[in-house]
């Protein structure tokens, strides 16, 4: 008998992903054949979202258009959906994770073992916390991170891309990379953990900012100064976060590095719900309700808990303009221009 396998999340990412993991389930004795997937429960038409699922293999308001596998079944109750898996693929809104873990501390195997999909952090009155962390301390459970160059569409649709595997245990990790590779979907594992999931996090910060240039009708190359600035303070803040266990540089040439900077400032919901945030009078909450058809942005509130953290730390706001004017913008109600005045009074190296 396989390792059972859950996934805990069913929006556009978690929905994509799905979509490999129950065709290897399908194919590698490995695993169960049958992939239970988390639902949050919604009525779309007068009929249950799982339903939907389960009976046209579709997810029509995350994912329309893709056919699920037929091994990948919806459940709506967490703790049912959870119930003698050996593994578990969190990818939900990085708000929500405490609430579920809460849920299912208690309740789950001893052994099992966690990979988060999640571009978050936490910040609590203890400081800023990894997705990750927060995981491991609720579930008591090893957990690694899988960040990278994945726009959801493109994956679900088979186009090629890479993305990265961090792990603290190499074996978690391998089993992890053969879940969830495919020929078009390429995994590198690697042991700095940290350092894939906090890109993972910051790289959308960043994207809010390449958003704001493009309002302002500026162009590529703007938007290249954009990137190059904020990799920098992606990598100060790296250094200062984990003192102890300094970040490698060659994981910011990965793809949970560099590539999924890259994407996020030319493709990404960040870089698109900031271009029109920068451009009307709407407020984050209206833009993601008319734009993201019920996924959430993480962009704005990653910014807020990064800024609070430089605060509890006194640090000054100059070391890391960027982050800091993308906080002021979205909730200082700073004018969008004066982000053009931080990348050029930018220090050209950190």
């Amino acid at each position: 008998m396989g390792k059972k396998v859950c996934i805990v999340g069913s929006g556009n990412w978690g929905s994509a992903i799905s979509k490999i993991i129950g065709q290897n389930c399908a194919s590698d004795d490995a695993f169960h054949d049958k992939v239970h997937m988390y639902v949050y429960e919604e009525m779309i038409e007068g009929q249950k979202l799982t339903e939907i699922i389960n009976t046209q293999h579709e997810n029509v308001k995350y994912l329309p258009g893709h056919k699920l596998p037929a091994n990948v079944v919806a459940v709506p109750d967490l703790v049912q959906a959870a119930a003698d898996a050996d593994m578990f693929i969190f990818v939900v809104p990085h708000q929500f994770i405490r609430r579920l873990c809460s849920t299912l501390k208690g309740k789950i195997k001893p052994d099992a073992i966690g990979i988060s999909l999640i571009k978050g952090m936490d910040h609590t009155e203890a400081g800023l916390q990894l997705i990750s962390d927060v995981i491991r301390e609720i579930l008591q459970m090893d957990v690694s991170v899988l960040m990278g160059a994945n726009i959801a569409s493109e994956v679900a649709n088979g186009d090629f891309c890479e993305t990265t595997i961090g792990s603290r245990n190499l074996q978690n990790g391998q089993l992890f990379k053969r879940l969830l590779q495919a020929p078009s979907f390429r995994i590198c594992v690697v042991e700095d953990a940290n350092t894939v999931e906090i890109c993972g996090a910051l790289k959308n910060i960043v994207a809010c900012g390449a958003g704001f240039v493009s309002a302002l009708g500026y162009g590529d190359n703007t938007r290249a100064a954009v990137i190059r600035l904020g990799l920098m303070e992606m990598v100060k803040f790296a250094k200062a976060f984990f003192p102890n266990s300094p970040p490698q540089m060659a994981t910011f040439l990965e793809s949970c590095g560099v590539a999924d900077l890259v994407t996020t400032c030319y493709g990404g919901r960040n870089k698109r719900v900031s271009e029109a945030y920068a451009k009307s009078d709407k407020t984050i909450e209206e833009l993601e309700a008319e734009m993201l058809n019920g996924q959430k942005l993480q962009g704005p509130q990653t910014a807020e808990e990064v800024y609070k953290v430089l605060q509890t730390l006194k640090i000054q706001d100059s070391e890391y303009p960027l982050f800091v004017s993308v906080y002021n913008i979205f909730y200082n109600k700073h004018d969008v221009k004066s982000f053009i005045e931080c990348l050029q009074n930018h220090p050209e190296h950190m």
